[in-house]
C-alpha cells in the first residue's frame, strides 16, 4: 500500500546499507528510547548490559529473557526506530533462541543479535572468562532463528565472541564465515581492544562478505571517519546513556543529601522536559477532543 510503513527489519537493512555507518545508540526503557531519537539516532540498541543494570540484576543472564522482551516493548513503542535487540546468547539452546527471536519479531523489533559464548554469559568487558560455544552448535541457533521468522525482512546478527575471549583473529574470521553460511544477515565483530587495529585487521580479511557492526566501548578514542574508512556498517554506542544517567543520578543524590534541592533544581531537567519528551501536550489534546 502507497505510504505504508515498511517494516521494522526493511529499515535497518536500508540503514546498515547506508554508505556512511549508521550509529545506534544503547536504550533500556521508553525514555531513554525517546531521548535516543530527540538527539537524531536513526536506530537504537536494546542492550542486554543496560536493561539489566536498569533491572537491578547483572549482565550474567540473572535477568529472564522475558524480563529483558518486556523492557524491550517499552523500547520499541516509545519511537517509531527500528531497534535490534541483544539476545545475548539466546538464553539456551536453539529453541528458547528461536522462540526468543519469535517474539521479539512480534512485538516489533527490527533485528536480533546473538552472541557465540555459553549459556549463562558474562559481560564482555568484566573478567576473563568467556567461554565459547560450539560453532556447529551456534551455528543451529542461528538456522533456527531464521526459520521462525515471519518476516523474511527481520534482521539477524552474530555476534562473535573470539577476540573478547583471546581465541585469535583466524578463529574469529572461521566463526564468521561459518555463521554467514548459517543464514546470518550481518556480523558483530566484538573487540574490548582500546585499539581499532583488532577490528581493522579482521576487515581487511573479511573482505566485505556480510555488513559489520561494532560497538567501540574501549576503543571509542577513534574518530569516526576512520569506521567509515573501514566500511563499518553499523557502530553500536551500547551503553553510554545508561552510563550517563548513573553518574547523573549520583551526583543529584549526594547533592539533595548534602545540600538540599536548590543546587540541584539549578543544573536537572525542568518537569516541562519531561512532559515535552512523554507528549503531556498530545494526551491533553486528545483529553479535549473525546471529552467534547
Amino acid at each position: 500500500m502507497t505510504g505504508e510503513l515498511a517494516s521494522p527489519g526493511t529499515r535497518l537493512r536500508r540503514l546498515l546499507a547506508e554508505p556512511q555507518p549508521t550509529p545506534l545508540v544503547g536504550a533500556h526503557d521508553g525514555l531513554s528510547a525517546r531521548i535516543a531519537a530527540e538527539a537524531g539516532f536513526p536506530a537504537l540498541w536494546a542492550s542486554g548490559l543496560c536493561m539489566s543494570t536498569a533491572l537491578g540484576v547483572r549482565d550474567s543472564d540473572e535477568a529472564s529473557w522475558s524480563d529483558l522482551l518486556g523492557l524491550v516493548t517499552r523500547v520499541v513503542e516509545a519511537t517509531e526506530l527500528p531497534v535490534l535487540v541483544d539476545g545475548d546468547t539466546g538464553y539456551g539452546n536453539f529453541n528458547t533462541a528461536r522462540t526468543f527471536t519469535a517474539r521479539a519479531e512480534r512485538i516489533g523489533a527490527a533485528g536480533v543479535c546473538l552472541e557465540d559464548k555459553v549459556f549463562p554469559k558474562m559481560n564482555s568487558f568484566f573478567g576473563d572468562s568467556h567461554a565459547l560455544a560450539p560453532v556447529d552448535e551456534f551455528s543451529g541457533k542461528i538456522r533456527a532463528c531464521r526459520d521462525i521468522l515471519r518476516d523474511p525482512e527481520f534482521v539477524i546478527v552474530a555476534r562473535t565472541e573470539a577476540l573478547v575471549a583471546d581465541a585469535g583473529m583466524e578463529e574469529a574470521l572461521r566463526r564468521a564465515e561459518a555463521y554467514r553460511k548459517a543464514g546470518a544477515d550481518a556480523v558483530f565483530i566484538h573487540s574490548r581492544s582500546e585499539s581499532v587495529d583488532e577490528i581493522a585487521q579482521f576487515v581487511e580479511m573479511w573482505r566485505d562478505q556480510l555488513p559489520l557492526v561494532i560497538a567501540p566501548t574501549t576503543y571509542y578514542r577513534t574518530p569516526p571517519e576512520v569506521f567509515a574508512t573501514l566500511g563499518i556498517s553499523g557502530v553500536i554506542w551500547a551503553n553510554q546513556s545508561l552510563r550517563s544517567a548513573v553518574a547523573a543520578m549520583r551526583r543529584a543524590c549526594r547533592l539533595l543529601r548534602t545540600e538540599g534541592p536548590v543546587p540541584l533544581e539549578e543544573e536537572i531537567a525542568p518537569l516541562d522536559v519531561v512532559f515535552r519528551l512523554m507528549d503531556y501536550q498530545g494526551l491533553a489534546a486528545d483529553q479535549e477532543r473525546y471529552s467534547a
